[in-house]
């Protein structure tokens, strides 16, 4: 794939656990077998995604990186500064970013199960600003409240996203279709081409087949570099597709049984 030369030049090249300043490895969240594993993670230039099981660790250290960058923990950008429920972890001091000499000029820290908190916050701002340029417009002019949560994710990233920024996702694949994920692409590939870096944590499978990126599995023992091809969530979700009918009846053979008497409290007592 053919990109802009400026597009090799990364705000950010690595992540680094500064390992000696672990107190102990066997506390949240440093006994995250992938955390507790980490030493330094190389960036790509244009797109990093991070997958993995739930509980392995993807949304923590995207969490870590966003704090480290100053950006705020429930979302958002640097001029973001509400909390709604202080829940972050501490990593965030303990990671080192290997940065260039090349600055953004915008960051902006998506985290999916907030999203709600940030729109909330940038009523809150507009309702208080007298004479002070809409924060919504940035947006798109629209409430985010006033959008589907789908409509939402694609005004933040066709809006307010721009060239020359640094982007972390949380779990964008959330609130859309996977025709908006699609279409999704198409605005990260623009944005990645107009010099924009993106850290992606995601469970998508269409997501991670960009190709001008990398994907990194955490697993239970460590966090490894994988073709995309080779992830579970592209194999299984190409296997389903491949053959539905067969992995249904395999499936729901073997699923347990719920709601027997015999395999459950009596929540009546």
């Amino acid at each position: 794939m053919d990109r802009p030369k400026h597009v090799d030049r990364p705000f950010l090249t690595a992540v680094q656990l500064m390992r000696e300043k672990v107190a102990s490895f066997l506390e949240y969240p440093f006994n995250v077998p992938a955390i507790s594993s980490l030493h330094t993670l190389e960036l790509h230039p244009s797109v990093t995604f991070l997958v993995g099981e739930n509980g392995t660790g993807k949304s923590t250290l995207l969490e870590a990186i966003a704090v480290a960058l100053g950006l705020n923990a429930e979302g958002g950008s640097r001029n973001f500064n509400f909390s709604t429920r202080p829940s972050q972890s501490a990593l965030a001091d303990y990671v080192r970013l290997h940065r260039t000499l090349r600055r953004p000029r915008d960051a902006w820290f998506l985290r999916a199960e907030s999203f709600f908190n940030v729109a909330t916050e940038i009523e809150a701002l507009d309702a208080q600003g007298v004479g002070a340029p809409r924060i919504v417009d940035a947006y798109g002019g629209k409430s985010l409240h006033e959008q589907s949560h789908g409509e939402a994710f694609f005004s933040l990233f066709r809006e307010r996203f721009g060239g020359g920024g640094l982007y972390l996702l949380d779990e964008p694949e959330a609130a859309m279709s996977p025709s908006r994920l699609l279409a999704f692409l198409g605005i990260m590939q623009q944005l990645v081409h107009a010099g924009s870096q993106f850290i992606i944590a995601t469970h998508s499978p269409i997501l991670i087949t960009y190709p001008d990126s990398w994907t990194y599995v955490l697993g239970p023992h460590a966090i490894e570099r994988t073709p995309a091809e080779q992830t579970e969530h592209f194999r299984v979700t190409r296997d389903f597709l491949n053959h539905p009918g067969r992995m249904l009846s395999i499936l729901l053979e073997n699923s347990p049984s719920i709601g027997d008497d015999t395999s459950r409290d009596d929540v009546t007592k």
